[in-house]
């Protein structure tokens, strides 16, 4: 019920954006804005948004139903949709990213001030990559690659990959499923902590997974469900 709640909440924030009637506003029309272009925010219900190269959003990017795309080295605030994918670029500052049904993908060297949040959807942060806060979802892969979060990392269902030194400075925590029914699905999420990768805080278990940790790999712990000595330990790339 809770969840229920929040995905009630993000439509309700959506279409209250949309009702403030932003500078850039549309109803059943995709949005674009061009290079070095500067604007408050853009919302839509029925369409994509478009953020070329070095522009700066000073507001929201919103979509009920579309994909949301910003260009290289762009600023803008948050970037929210409801059905459709977010993809960032190199070099981009945002603030909160966040999505019910769709991926998130962050390109190198993206700096993101608050936190990342997907219920259904992958999570991909590459190289030199920022999240300030946490980064969560209910269902898909989350995949670090060289990437650094500042809070916590947590999931459902999704498995959780570690990759290249990446560092998580909260705790990592897959939560137990709720509702009804959850039980007919007894596959165990795969989570891999890969070489040179950190989590300073625990690896927080609700549930049993299929767990992987590198030799060269540093973590806090593991609480819960499992302890450390229920760890695979794996040299190389992979396990």
């Amino acid at each position: 019920m809770a969840r229920n709640q929040s995905y009630l909440s993000l439509l309700a924030g959506l279409v209250a954006v949309l009702l403030a009637a932003p500078s850039l506003a549309s109803v059943n029309k995709s949005i674009r804005i061009g290079d070095n272009e500067v604007a408050d925010g853009a919302s839509t219900v029925n369409g994509s948004i478009s953020v070329g190269t070095e522009a700066t959003i000073k507001g929201s990017l919103t979509t009920v139903n579309g994909t949301i795309r910003v260009g290289d080295n762009s600023s803008i605030g948050d970037a929210e949709t409801v059905n459709g994918g977010i993809r960032i670029a190199s070099g981009v500052a945002a603030n909160d990213i966040g999505s019910v049904n769709g991926s998130v993908r962050l390109a190198e060297n993206t700096k993101i001030a608050g936190e990342v949040s997907v219920v259904n959807g992958k999570i991909t942060a590459e190289k030199g990559t920022t999240v300030e806060k946490d980064v969560s979802n209910v269902n898909g892969e989350i995949q670090l690659t060289g990437a650094t979060i500042g809070g916590d990392l947590s999931t459902v269902s999704g498995d959780v990959r570690l990759n290249e030194g990446s560092t998580l400075n909260g705790d990592l925590i897959v939560r137990k499923p709720g509702g009804w029914g959850w039980n007919k699905n007894k596959r165990k999420p795969e989570i891999v902590i890969g070489p040179g990768s950190k989590v300073v805080g625990e690896l927080r278990l609700e549930r049993e997974v299929e767990l992987y940790i590198s030799e060269t790999a540093k973590v806090g712990g593991v609480s819960g469900k499992m302890s450390m000595d229920d760890a695979i330990r794996f040299s190389g790339d992979h396990p």
